[in-house]
């Protein structure tokens, strides 16, 4: 932790650094970092909301316990998801005492938490975090430098946060369908100009219904996220995921000839398929079916879709967790 003089310094830097144009990810990130200077903690994390406000997810962490999978809150549940309700700050000196605090592992000892609120335009967003291994670690005061911190970038995270809600899914972090529309009418046209192909995979995870039902929607939240995970692996940094929405995803796969797409969409069910998907207090299953097709001249965004749609259905028909590829149109 810093000494006091510094503190002023080191939120002034902090603002400084949030006015710059810069991803999501790099403005928690700094957040966190800054928590940890300020604060007498080992391990801090930013959560925000996802679409619906009903998950805290993990937006950033530093310090202690980064090897570990970062667990999401539900509203209302454990000290996070109850500042995240109520909207006031929390300073528990002792987890064991408090009925709140949630036993899931976190892979680092934890016998204190501070936690306060992020508010923009008067709505709590998120909760920023912080904790020890040692209890009665922080005081009031400290709960108030935790809420100057929070305060100070609240309006950088919201604008971050806004400008990525427009195009992304919250939850998985893949691309949301507004953003497919637009862009696969740009590859196409893209396609046309330079004489070019392109590839695109319909993805549908099978029988995603009984993870929801069986597990609850919190382990299936965390089965879409290991599943996107899985796909990124196997992908370039050029091929553009998006969520379709519930447990269908896309793939655009620019400059992608059929064969290589193929290749592709079998890595990708061979990895999914290779083991469980670790999701806290469960290990689940999954499989993919997947639908191949590749742009043909004059075809319009829709016609490819719809054959990539048809190829995915017949995936589902011949017995799902398999490929199948979209004839030429006819």
């Amino acid at each position: 932790m810093a000494e006091a003089p510094d503190r002023l310094e080191i939120l002034l830097e902090l603002t400084r650094r949030l006015t710059a144009d810069r991803p999501l990810e790099e403005l928690l990130q700094e957040t966190t970092d800054a928590a940890l200077e300020l604060l007498p903690a080992d391990h801090s994390s930013v959560r925000l909301f996802d679409d619906e406000r009903r998950l805290l997810l993990a937006g950033a962490r530093s310090g202690a316990g980064l090897s570990a999978k970062p667990i999401a809150f539900e509203r209302g549940e454990g000290i996070l998801g109850t500042v995240a309700d109520t909207g006031r700050r929390a300073i528990v000196a002792d987890v064991k005492t408090d009925a709140r605090f949630s036993q899931r592992p976190t892979g680092f000892p934890i016998a204190s938490v501070m936690a306060v609120p992020i508010r923009a335009g008067g709505t709590v967003v998120g909760v920023l975090s912080v904790s020890a291994a040692d209890a009665d670690a922080f005081t009031e005061r400290d709960g108030d430098l935790a809420q100057l911190l929070a305060n100070c970038t609240a309006p950088a995270i919201e604008t971050a946060r806004l400008a990525r809600l427009s195009v992304t899914d919250d939850l998985t972090r893949a691309y949301n369908y507004r953003y497919h529309v637009n862009r696969l009418a740009e590859e196409v046209g893209r396609a046309r100009r330079y004489d070019q192909r392109f590839s695109l995979l319909m993805l549908d995870l099978d029988h995603f219904k009984k993870v929801n039902d069986g597990w609850g929607h919190l382990v299936g939240d965390y089965v879409l996220q290991g599943f996107v995970e899985r796909v990124r692996h196997e992908v370039r940094e050029s091929d553009v995921l998006i969520r379709r929405g519930g447990e269908e995803f896309a793939l655009l796969m620019p400059a992608t000839l059929e064969e290589e797409a193929q290749l592709v969409a079998e890595r990708i069910r061979a990895r999914v398929a290779d083991g469980p998907i670790l999701a806290d207090w469960a290990s689940v299953p999954l499989t993919v079916s997947i639908g191949v097709a590749t742009w043909q001249p004059d075809e319009t965004p829709s016609e490819i879709e719809a054959r990539a749609d048809a190829a995915l259905y017949r995936a589902k028909e011949r017995g799902r967790d398999r490929v199948e590829v979209a004839p030429p149109p006819s």
